[in-house]
C-alpha cells in the first residue's frame, strides 16, 4: 500500500483534504480517557483550515503528504518545524539531556490513517519531514512529544532514533494530558 504513496509538500489546495485527515488522525493518538467533546474542541480550534493553511504558508514550517493519488483524499501528513523550543516544559527536559533549546527542529505532528498503518509509510512520511527541515535549517536535534499512554507511537519513534528525556503537559480541548518529550540527536 505504501509504495503507491507519494510524499510531497502540502500546497494550498491540500487544505480541505488535510483538515478532513486531522479530524480522522487526531483521535487516533489520544487515550481513551481523553473526552470525545475534548478532542471535537482541539480538531476544531487546533486543527481548522485557518490553522492548517497557516502551516503552510509559513516558511519555517514543512508540511509534507501522503498522497496515493485519489482526489481528495490523503492517507497522511507530517508538520515539522525549526526554531526555538516553544513549549516550557519541553525546553526543560530538552536541556537537561543536553539539548540545545534556542534553535531545535520539531516533529510537531505525524498522523496516518489506521488503514495505512503497519506497511512504514509513517516511517517515510517521519524521515521525509525531518529531512526537509534539516535541509533548510541544518543538522541537529529533533524533539518531538506524544501522549504518554500511546505506546504504539512511542515505539515507533523508538525505533526511528528517539528517546524519552522527560514529559510535558498538553492540553487537548480543556483537558490536561500527559506527553513523553522524546528527542533524536543524530
Amino acid at each position: 500500500m505504501t509504495a503507491a504513496h507519494t510524499i510531497r509538500p502540502a500546497t494550498a489546495s491540500d487544505v480541505p483534504a488535510l483538515v478532513d485527515l486531522a479530524a480522522a488522525t487526531f483521535p487516533l493518538a489520544c487515550p481513551a480517557s481523553t473526552p470525545p467533546e475534548a478532542m471535537a474542541e482541539h480538531i476544531a480550534t487546533k486543527l481548522n483550515a485557518d490553522v492548517i493553511g497557516g502551516w503552510i504558508a509559513d516558511p519555517a514550517q514543512f508540511v509534507l503528504v501522503a498522497d496515493a493519488g485519489v482526489a481528495g483524499r490523503l492517507d497522511g501528513y507530517a508538520l515539522a518545524t525549526f526554531g526555538p523550543c516553544g513549549d516550557p516544559e519541553a525546553a526543560l527536559a530538552l536541556e537537561a539531556a543536553g539539548a540545545e533549546t534556542h534553535l531545535i527542529h520539531e516533529l510537531s505532528k505525524i498522523y496516518v490513517r489506521a488503514e495505512a498503518h503497519g506497511g512504514g509509510l509513517a516511517g517515510r512520511l517521519m524521515e521525509a519531514a525531518v529531512s526537509a527541515t534539516r535541509d533548510a535549517h541544518g543538522i541537529g536535534a529533533v524533539w518531538l512529544g506524544t501522549n504518554d499512554e500511546n505506546l504504539r507511537a512511542q515505539a515507533f519513534y523508538r525505533r526511528h532514533g528517539f528517546t524519552q528525556v522527560g514529559a510535558r503537559t498538553f492540553v487537548v480541548g480543556g483537558n490536561r494530558e500527559t506527553d513523553v518529550v522524546m528527542l533524536r540527536r543524530d
